[in-house]
């Protein structure tokens, strides 16, 4: 697999991801015995459905088939979206992770988990979660501090909604505790 093959690739799946309103995040192409894996990995927004992947799947196979880039090896194309966890390497991806927990390296060495509040083209406004009972703090960290940075997969986040509803008003007015 060459580079100029990879951007071949790039060169006639970006802009079918376009017209659906995607983005290409990847393309790779491995050996996988005697035939090839051809990944692609697109997002949008607002995330990407099963039926968007199989739409795009079928569009770039007649693409490709069409266009010949491959050559006469076989080859399986898998078209998908971005893991949960992947590397946050572009601006999209914050903004796209607003709202949710993060982890990131950052170049003086230190590390820092945070919540991303807002995006901007220089950097991000973080909540910093509070340690031992302590209320979480802001923070503002720039593009350029940061050396690597990933979502981080929370599978039971504490929301307002369920902050709200711990509590229960009776008829009286009065609040109780729910059992769990």
């Amino acid at each position: 697999m060459s580079t100029t093959q990879i951007d071949r690739l790039r060169e006639l799946l970006e802009p079918l991801a376009g017209e659906r309103g995607m983005d290409l995040e990847e393309v790779r192409l491995t050996p996988a015995g005697k035939r090839r894996v051809l990944r692609v990995v697109v997002d949008t927004d607002e995330g990407v459905g099963l039926e968007a992947c199989a739409e795009l799947s079928r569009a770039a196979s007649a693409a490709l088939d069409a266009a010949d880039v491959l050559g006469p090896t076989p080859y399986v194309l898998e078209v998908s979206s971005p893991g949960a966890d992947r590397p946050l390497t572009e601006h999209r991806h914050y903004r796209r992770a607003a709202g949710r927990l993060i982890k990131a390296k950052l170049h003086d060495g230190g590390e820092l988990t945070a919540r991303v509040i807002g995006v901007d083209e220089s950097g991000l406004d973080l909540e910093v979660p509070g340690v031992k009972g302590r209320r979480p703090t802001a923070r503002r960290v720039e593009f350029d501090e940061i050396a690597s940075a990933r979502v981080e997969i929370e599978f039971s986040r504490k929301t307002d909604a369920d902050t709200d509803s711990d509590t229960d008003t009776d008829t009286n007015g009065d609040e109780s505790q729910k059992e769990a």
